[in-house]
């Protein structure tokens, strides 16, 4: 009998339940369960991202390319392998009819395995053969929902939802199936952007999905939902749901569903002190401890909303340490930071705030541009804060006396002291650390024995509390001395007041960066010196001098900045009162009373605003700043002497080849307009300028000029770009060949004393080459130098071609149309060489 029944084409009952008892209890047992660890596996690796909509089926798609064969999963490849198996070893198609009824399961777990191996296109012909082979299968709406699984997965959304629409109008489903079709219709809702579609049948789908993590997930994206549509107390009842399955369900679940309902407090009208109590319950919970950083988080936005501000930075903070790798976190934390220092005008430590936000944000997302345009926007003000900070610790200490100075140093040292004495007692004490831990084992047995005496052994070998031996930061004065210096580093020396982390809020003024720098590479001896400090102090009065200017500049850039750009009219006053006070230099008085005067009137201080009126009127009489103040509704700002219409005046000249004023008015106007915004592009202008009237080596020099002088401007960044790519390029000089040449031009030198005649010329060649119909010929009048201009023909493909034409010219039969004029032939990129290098006589000279 058993030998019969092994026969897959005889239709025998005994044969048919042989096989199918085969493949239900032995082959797909086994796949099933290959099927469920792989699923398992394939859900512990995903990982949800709460910030954002949650996908309705938690599994992570990679973009990993699998070649035919492969796998991604031993589970499924084995849960494959035995769905293949069944249909191999145990299929009954006998004259195109299949008798074992177990094969259509066998196709659908071979369909699921590749699903959730991410071979979509291979799953789809597992579920498509099902519904083309078996269609009386009782699998088959299991079939049609997973097949619709796959067309969403692989972008074919529309399809998808008109087939599960189909299907839930013409069947019948049963709970759980119901619940698959319904949540899959809603992802496809979800992908086609009906998200209002997407909730009815979600809620379908919560109510008949007999598992508990996938009703807590629908739910909770229930829960998003209505939030993304404004209808809190609809989407905390979805999370409340969540939470009153409580240990029915992962954790993730219930403490985001939590925290998904506490952005959701009215700040206004809702008890915050039952809120508050709420929030600390989590954070107090010792199960919530792995979603601190979150809590911490939470607590943080309540503190900030409620504008007590120390409280969140602290909450911000405690969140970033207590975080477990969730960046988007990282970067909201980062990023709050950066706007609440923004916000109160500490520029320079919200950049490092912003440069942590983008390390832990997706890059060139349109949340990383969005922050990395906040942190370029620091870009300057970073810039000259560094500057004008080092400079004045430096300019502080040269102007004091001898004794102000070795005190100061002489302190500075001591702390020195105390540091390299904490470091070796930290030193000692991780020695003493290891040499007691290969003596442990021996103390613990002592100790034991002690115990069995009476117990006084080891009440007095823990007793090592107070003294030196104290753990507690304050009790050690050597600890707290570090403590005191590294604040230092990081603070400088700040009064003790409230907002004493504001910019302005200064002690005595000095800063130790530049002492600690000289000290990094000192001697041992040298660095406990004050001498050795007191010598490195410049005494150079050029330097000096160098060092009040660059500070000054800052100054005037610092306080044009936080007034235009940051409106931070406070602090672009004091930035430009410091200024006027430090001697600037005549440039900078002028646009830095004027900006005074404008600041002051903003801040509404309107006796300073008319001082500083009548002093601008009354000492420059004939400035256009004083034009402005005496007869504002005149707009002289706009007129034809303002920067912008000077420049565009300036750049029309450019283009007219009138280099040598061009250069000339530059000047007047750089010096005229220093400070103004449109400076480095008179700058610029000047540059280019400068090149094509005296050759490469000005204009490199002028590019060089600006990327040192103008550094954060746009002008300066481009200059930088410039003389990174495009001058090594430029710097060429060697001609290339003729015989390599495609495009060919014939230069006709005039000099300056023929100028005249290069109008009437240039319609005679005009003339002339328009009866030339195989060439695409053209003219252009170029500069060449003070001395020089060349009329150019464009357009020919050859030296012998270009020599050809001019010789045609030439010798013209028509007296009146003959050009008899001395010409040379070069090729386009020699022409370009010549042109930039001014090396025409070179070039005569190779050929």
């Amino acid at each position: 009998m058993l030998i019969t029944s092994c026969s897959r084409k005889k239709d025998k009952f005994i044969n048919r339940n042989f096989h199918a008892l085969g493949t239900k209890y032995n082959v797909l047992y086994n796949g099933n369960i290959a099927l469920e660890k792989g699923r398992e596996t394939v859900d512990n690796a995903a990982t949800d991202n709460y910030w954002q909509l949650l996908p309705i089926e938690r599994m992570q798609v990679t973009e990993e390319i699998i070649l035919p064969g492969q796998s991604k999963n031993q589970d499924f490849e084995r849960a494959e392998e035995k769905a293949i198996k069944a249909v191999q070893k145990h299929g009954m198609n006998i004259k195109g009819k299949e008798y074992n009824p177990q094969i259509d399961e066998s196709y659908l777990l071979l369909g699921q395995a590749r699903y959730f191996d991410q071979r979509f296109v291979p799953a789809l012909e597992a579920f498509n053969y099902i519904l083309y082979k078996y269609p009386a299968s009782d699998k088959i709406n299991t079939a049609k929902v997973w097949r619709e699984k796959a067309n969403i997965r692989l972008d074919n959304n529309k399809l998808a939802i008109k087939n599960l629409k189909r299907l839930l109008e013409q069947e019948e489903l049963e709970d759980q199936d119901l619940a698959d079709a319904t949540s899959i219709l809603a992802q496809g809702y979800i992908n086609v952007k009906s998200k209002d579609s997407a909730l009815t049948q979600l809620a379908i789908a919560a109510d008949f999905t007999k598992k508990n993590k996938e009703k807590a997930r629908f739910n909770y994206i229930i829960g998003q939902l209505y939030n993304e549509f404004g209808i809190k107390d609809s989407a905390n009842l979805a999370f409340d749901k969540v939470i009153d399955m409580h240990r029915k369900i992962p954790r993730p679940y219930y403490i985001n569903a939590h925290l998904a309902k506490s952005n959701n407090f009215d700040i206004e009208n809702g008890n915050q002190i039952e809120f508050l109590e709420y929030l600390t319950d989590l954070e107090e919970d010792r199960e919530n401890r792995p979603y601190l950083d979150k809590i911490f988080y939470r607590i943080a936005e309540f503190h900030r909303t409620n504008e007590r501000d120390s409280m969140a930075i602290a909450y911000y903070n405690k969140s970033l340490r207590t975080n477990l790798g969730d960046k988007e976190l990282k970067s909201r934390d980062y990023a709050t930071l950066g706007d609440m220092s923004f916000d109160i005008a500490e520029y320079k430590v919200a950049g490092a705030y912003y440069d942590s936000t983008m390390m832990n944000m997706k890059l060139n997302s349109k949340p990383y541009r969005v922050v990395q345009r906040k942190r370029e926007n620091l870009e300057d003000v970073i810039y000259y804060e560094d500057i004008a900070q080092s400079n004045d610790s430096i300019l502080r200490l040269v102007n004091l006396s001898e004794i102000d100075r070795l005190t100061y140093f002489t302190a500075y040292t001591e702390e020195l002291k105390v540091l390299a004495e904490a470091e070796r007692e930290k030193a000692e004490a991780e020695e003493r650390r290891n040499a007691s831990g290969s003596g442990l084992k021996t103390k613990e047995n002592n100790a034991q024995l002690g115990s069995k005496a009476g117990g006084k052994s080891m009440t007095n070998s823990t007793n090592t509390r107070g003294g030196k031996e104290s753990n507690f930061y304050f009790y050690n004065p050597t600890t707290v001395a570090y403590g005191k210096s590294e604040f230092a580093k990081v603070w400088g020396d700040r009064e003790l007041k409230d907002n004493w982390r504001l910019s302005d809020s200064k002690g005595n003024g000095f800063n130790s960066i530049e002492t600690i720098d000289v000290a990094a590479n000192a001697s041992d001896e040298e660095r406990f010196d004050p001498e050795f400090y007191i010598s490195k102090i410049p005494t150079d009065q050029k330097l000096i001098d160098s060092l009040a200017k660059e500070r000054n500049y800052a100054y005037y850039q610092l306080g044009t900045i936080y007034k235009e750009k940051f409106k931070e009219y406070t602090l672009a006053k004091v930035k430009l009162e410091e200024l006027l006070q430090n001697n600037p230099e005549d440039r900078l008085i002028l646009p830095s009373k004027y900006n005074l005067y404008k600041i002051y009137i903003e801040l509404g201080l309107s006796s300073k605003a008319s001082a500083m009126k009548e002093d601008i009127v009354s000492t420059y009489p004939d400035s256009r700043y004083a034009k402005i103040l005496l007869n504002p509704k005149s707009e002289f700002a706009k007129d034809e002497n303002s920067p912008e219409s000077l420049y565009n005046n300036l750049y029309k000249l450019f283009g007219e080849q009138q280099y040598a004023e061009v250069v000339q008015k530059a000047e007047q106007y750089i010096s005229q307009f220093q400070g103004d915004p449109l400076v480095p592009k008179f700058e610029i202008l000047k540059a280019s300028a400068n090149g094509r009237l005296v050759g490469f080596e000005a204009y490199k020099k002028g590019v060089n000029y600006i990327a040192l002088t103008y550094p954060n401007s746009e002008e300066g960044k481009k200059a930088k770009e410039i003389l990174e790519t495009v001058i090594p390029i430029m710097a060429k000089k060697e001609f290339i060949s003729n015989e390599t040449g495609n495009h060919f031009n014939v230069m006709y030198p005039f000099a300056n004393s023929e100028k005249n005649q290069i109008e009437e010329f240039v319609k005679k060649l005009d003339s002339a080459i328009s009866k030339v119909s195989y060439f695409k010929l053209s003219t252009s009048v170029d500069f060449y130098d003070a001395n020089t201009t060349f009329v150019v023909v464009h357009g020919l493909k050859s030296v012998q071609g270009s020599t050809g034409f001019a010789e045609i010219l030439k010798e013209n039969k028509k007296n009146k149309d003959k050009i008899n004029r001395p010409f040379y032939s070069i090729s386009s990129p020699n022409y370009e060489i010549v042109q930039r290098h001014k090396n025409l006589n070179q070039y005569l000279e190779s050929q």
